[in-house]
């Protein structure tokens, strides 16, 4: 059985100061009231340990109280003051009994919460990382928190560079130093500066990019709640390339690549 420190501490310091109190008043010299001390006790026993042990520490301080009031009269029993005295020290260690336990259990909740968060994106950027959809997630500034493995290989983007947040336009320029693009130099600013624009306003419309390696993918932004974009690569290869000519089924596979599985069993089946 496993020993919780926590939950006995604040009883455990509640008793000893009570008996510390008590003992110094009836042996050595009068001392005040010790209600104030015994709610700072109760307010540490709930915000170390929670609600139980808060509750545990007032009460011990509440009947360690009650000693020490019978200990300061000549005559048995208590008088009016004696019970008020011990009334509001009950309500007030209650309450922050419950005040401090509450809060805590509001926090641990919070840190909890916390700590699921970290996991929870690692197992959604491992399964991101699975699928052959380019994946992208943009911030409001358009710098990308997230790239996934198949972005990456589509455009040949390195590890270092994708991990250290590019900006949108950055992955661009990138695809275009590389030739990544299969069009005419002289088109690809034009290319740019259109695709930077249906990202910024949001634009849905799904448009075919063609890569010089013979891969075809299909772009897509989705604007998200809080002013990021998604932007989504899927590859059509297969759909888009249905002319293309079985009899040069070898040249094509050489150029797509270990990508362009699916290409070469359509034109296999074609065979």
């Amino acid at each position: 059985m496993r020993f919780d420190w926590r939950a006995i501490c604040g009883p455990a310091l509640t008793t000893a100061a009570a008996l510390i109190a008590i003992s110094v008043d009836r042996y050595f010299l009068a001392i005040p009231d010790p209600a104030p001390l015994f709610v700072c006790i109760v307010a540490f026993a709930g915000s170390l340990s929670g609600l139980a042990s808060g509750m545990i520490s007032a009460a011990i301080a509440v009947a360690a109280s009650a000693l020490f009031f019978l200990n300061h009269r000549a005559t048995s029993g208590y008088d009016t003051a004696d019970l008020a005295r011990l009334t509001m020290l009950a309500v007030s260690a209650s309450g922050t009994a419950v005040i401090t336990g509450l809060l805590r259990k509001k926090l641990m909740d919070a840190l909890a919460r916390q700590r699921t968060h970290p996991a929870t994106a690692d197992r959604l950027s491992a399964a991101l990382d699975q699928v052959d959809i380019g994946i992208v997630l943009l911030d409001s500034d358009t710098r990308a928190e997230f790239i996934n493995r198949a972005f990456r290989d589509y455009f040949s983007l390195p590890d270092e560079k994708a991990d250290s947040k590019p900006p949108f336009i950055a992955l661009m320029y990138h695809g275009r130093d590389t030739g990544a693009y299969e069009m005419p130099e002289e088109e690809l600013n034009a290319f740019i500066a259109a695709r930077t624009e249906m990202m910024r306003s949001g634009d849905s419309t799904p448009i075919n990019i063609n890569l010089a390696d013979g891969e075809v993918l299909r772009f897509s932004c989705t604007a998200l709640p809080d002013g990021g974009r998604m932007l989504s690569y899927t590859p059509v290869t297969d759909l888009v390339r249905r002319t293309d000519d079985p009899a040069r089924a070898d040249y094509y596979r050489s150029l797509r690549g270990g990508r362009g599985r699916s290409v070469a069993r359509h034109l296999r089946a074609a065979e």
